[in-house]
């Protein structure tokens, strides 16, 4: 006996691909430029915070903080 068109394991499998595409597409978090760099307190380099609250330059300059980078992470928060 022949199977229909809506049988077996290709009817699965479009019915799997249907189910996916219904499903909301994952938000990936937004990122955000952030300043790191190291102290006094922390030698080793970590978060100071956001660019556009930071100013990696005018903390270069002052001595409070070297090594400075500016990386593109993912704003938790946001």
């Amino acid at each position: 006996m022949p199977r229909g068109y809506m049988e077996g394991p290709a009817a699965e499998e479009a019915e799997r691909r249907l189910e996916e595409l219904e499903r909301p597409a994952p938000v990936a978090p937004e990122e955000r430029p952030a300043v790191f760099g190291s102290t006094a307190d922390n030698s080793e380099a970590h978060f100071l915070g956001w660019r556009d609250e930071v100013d990696p330059d005018e903390l270069f300059e002052s001595g409070a903080a070297w090594g400075l980078s500016v990386r593109r992470v993912a704003d938790s928060a946001g």
